[in-house]
């Protein structure tokens, strides 16, 4: 796969998982250092990964993972500025042991700031970068869509990126660097577009009210007789004509399509889309370009045809079903595991062994408590 070596993911809340995960997925051996006391995986982000249970508030525990750092490509840690310095765990130290070790820091407001040390979540962090004051219908607060936004699109995902971008680097300086993820900024980033076309007239209107905001009707959703949903995208006008076509209209006799004041009156679609269900509008617009598909949910996701088609999601050994890694590399494809995630403590011994720790070594700090080990037990 795209990516080899290990990864060292310390546990954390569900962005930084998720970069471990997609490191992981494209060929990664990423090992998760969990707190002792840790009896499960709450982000559910562990396909792929190893799991190491260590102490690191303990001298020893420390060296257990500076010992393993010594050997890895990166370091992802998700702890506010400061934390992993007082461990002796900082970048300094470790890259002087490994200096082409990558460093990956992700956070919510960054490794330096006046909020750098405060909590915060996905909704807060949307909301300092400027995208929450733009989600949302007309007349009613922002609104945050999940928080998929911050934390897995600006912070996670960012991340990776980042990672991916001083892996390549180091090829030619031999060289690792410290990341500086923030989903303050990653997200900000991701609305490049929106700062981009502040000038186009694309946002003039109050939020709600522009055309990829939910304020004109042909992008939109629509209800229909079943209680599901449609999505329009009819942006252009040859679609928008192959929609009008399909709802049974004249365009001849409706308003110009980018007429704005005309905009809430054409939402009479709803009447018409609540007169058929999901599958019958499916019949009309499927195969066209009209910019018409049915709202999904995760129960009919997996098994639509154009999902199958491409493989777009898979199964695991538990008969858990989610989505394929993507983007597709046509030469070094992700290969995700299938096998059940591992739980907390599953490998400690495993990867104490890898790293060169004796069976006497290993009992000593197991009953000293620095490190736990949880092995599968199989009831016959």
């Amino acid at each position: 796969m795209a990516l080899r070596g290990a990864r060292v993911e310390l546990a954390g809340l569900a962005p930084v998982p998720f970069c471990g995960m997609v490191l992981a997925d494209f060929g990664a051996q990423v090992v998760r250092a969990d707190r002792p006391g840790t009896r499960s995986d709450s982000s559910r982000l562990a396909r792929g990964k190893r799991s190491l249970v260590v102490d690191l508030k303990r001298p020893r525990g420390v060296a257990v993972l500076r010992r393993l750092c010594a050997r890895a490509d990166v370091m992802l840690e998700p702890s506010a500025p400061g934390v992993m310095e007082k461990l002796q765990l900082g970048p300094e130290i470790l890259q002087k042991e490994n200096p082409r070790l990558i460093y990956a820091r992700l956070s919510g407001f960054g490794q330096s700031g006046r909020f750098s040390k405060v909590a915060g979540h996905d909704i807060n962090y949307l909301a300092l970068s400027g995208v929450l004051s733009r989600s949302g219908r007309s007349g009613e607060n922002p609104y945050a869509p999940l928080n998929l936004l911050a934390d897995f699109g600006g912070g996670g995902l960012m991340c990776t990126l980042g990672i991916i971008m001083a892996l390549f680097e180091r090829t030619r300086s031999g060289k690792g660097q410290v990341i500086d993820a923030s989903m303050v900024e990653g997200t900000a980033y991701l609305s490049s577009f929106l700062w981009k076309t502040q000038e186009t007239g694309l946002w003039e209107q109050p939020r709600g009210q522009n055309m990829l905001d939910g304020g004109a009707h042909f992008y939109t959703t629509y209800r229909t007789a079943d209680r599901g949903f449609m999505a329009v995208g009819a942006i252009e006008p040859q679609f928008y004509e192959l929609l009008i076509k399909g709802l049974g209209l004249k365009s001849d006799e409706l308003p110009n399509q980018m007429s704005i004041k005309d905009w809430p009156e054409m939402k009479k679609f709803a009447d018409i889309f609540a007169k058929k269900t999901k599958a019958e509008w499916c019949q009309i617009f499927d195969g066209t370009d009209a910019c018409v598909t049915p709202v999904l949910t995760f129960e009919e996701v997996a098994h639509h045809g154009h999902n199958k088609d491409r493989g777009s999601f898979i199964t695991d050994t538990e008969q858990r079903v989610s989505p394929r890694p993507a983007p597709l590399l046509s030469n070094t494809p992700a290969l995700p595991s299938t096998e059940r995630d591992p739980f907390v403590g599953e490998h400690t011994e495993e990867i104490l062994k890898e790293l060169g720790f004796s069976q006497k070594e290993i009992i000593q700090l197991k009953l000293d408590n620095i490190i736990e080990i949880h092995k599968l037990r199989v009831n016959l």
